[in-house]
């Protein structure tokens, strides 16, 4: 199994004729994702063209290295004429807001939101709007979600990771890459970038909840970085509820305090919201924490050979 995407997922490309948007349809295309239609309501009717280059798992369902995607003017009209029931948006910030109350409203079930830079008055309006519809968001300013050998949303390298059962929850969107490609011998059921931003749709205690009911996830990989007090907040919840094994890592640890680093989550005070500080408190409930990406890494090795020995 996987978590959240699935192979049945139809995927609409919300901002599919700009750049990044058709840059990154044509990456997900050559994966094997079923890309059924992007939007833009001034170029609604039209057909974008894609010469693609199959690449990682999911690419020996790439049957054409030429694919035409139509355009249409909205989420609704995708769903409707294209079956869509998975978006994913390009728009730049000042729309994006609009972008995800349209696929909201239209009773989509998945909306993955690329873009960063949105203001936080609007991510807080429409995730909020998205829980009361009951329509997950992941992200915004985030790598997206793959299922390696399934779909692909985002603008994750199909070609870092294979099938397999870890599964993968991460703030940072490199050090998703990392640990995919790092740990793609053993492969990974799901993995998500849940995005930096103070505000975002899906956290890590929906993630590892996901996770936690997956039969084919075995183990847990937790990426979080310094800010705030998801780690923590995670930590009690994995004490609580999870049973599978969970490695971790926070980034971080040379951080100055005060200073806010990249992601606009990213900023600490004090002893709050320090890499030491989250380490610690998974820590405490049984998590191992890599110093490094590479020995989390390592860390997740040994919890799946140590399963697979008993």
């Amino acid at each position: 199994m996987s978590i959240f995407l699935h192979e049945d997922a139809r995927v609409v490309v919300q901002g599919m004729t700009g750049s990044e948007g058709q840059k990154h349809t044509r990456l997900m295309l050559g994966s094997g994702t079923n890309i059924v239609g992007g939007t833009n309501p001034r170029k609604a009717g039209q057909t974008l063209s894609f010469e693609i280059e199959p690449k990682g798992a999911g690419a020996d369902r790439v049957s054409e290295t030429t694919v035409e995607v139509p355009v249409f003017g909205t989420v609704k009209e995708a769903m409707e004429k294209a079956e869509a029931n998975v978006s994913v948006v390009f728009v730049p910030p000042p729309f994006a807001k609009g972008a995800v109350i349209e696929a909201v409203d239209a009773g989509i079930e998945l909306v993955v939101v690329i873009t960063e830079g949105i203001p936080a008055g609007d991510a807080i309006e429409f995730v909020n709007y998205a829980l009361e519809k009951g329509v997950r968001i992941i992200g915004p300013n985030c790598p997206g979600i793959i299922s390696p050998g399934k779909s692909n949303v985002g603008i994750t390298p199909a070609d870092v990771t294979n099938p397999g059962r870890l599964g993968l929850v991460s703030k940072s969107g490199t050090l998703t890459y990392q640990l995919m490609y790092e740990l793609r011998d053993i492969g990974f059921t799901t993995g998500i970038g849940i995005g930096g931003d103070p505000v975002i749709g899906t956290t890590h205690i929906d993630a590892l909840k996901a996770f936690e009911e997956d039969p084919d996830t075995d183990a847990i990989v937790m990426i979080g970085e310094i800010g705030g007090d998801a780690e923590e907040r995670a930590a009690k919840y994995i004490s609580e509820h999870i049973t599978k094994p969970v490695v971790a890592y926070v980034a971080g640890f040379t951080a100055p305090e005060g200073k806010t680093m990249g992601h606009a989550g990213a900023i600490i005070s004090g002893s709050a919201g320090t890499a030491q500080a989250k380490k610690e408190a998974l820590e405490a409930v049984g998590v191992k924490v890599g110093k490094t990406p590479s020995q989390t890494a390592e860390l997740a090795r040994e919890v799946m050979t140590n399963m697979s020995k008993k």
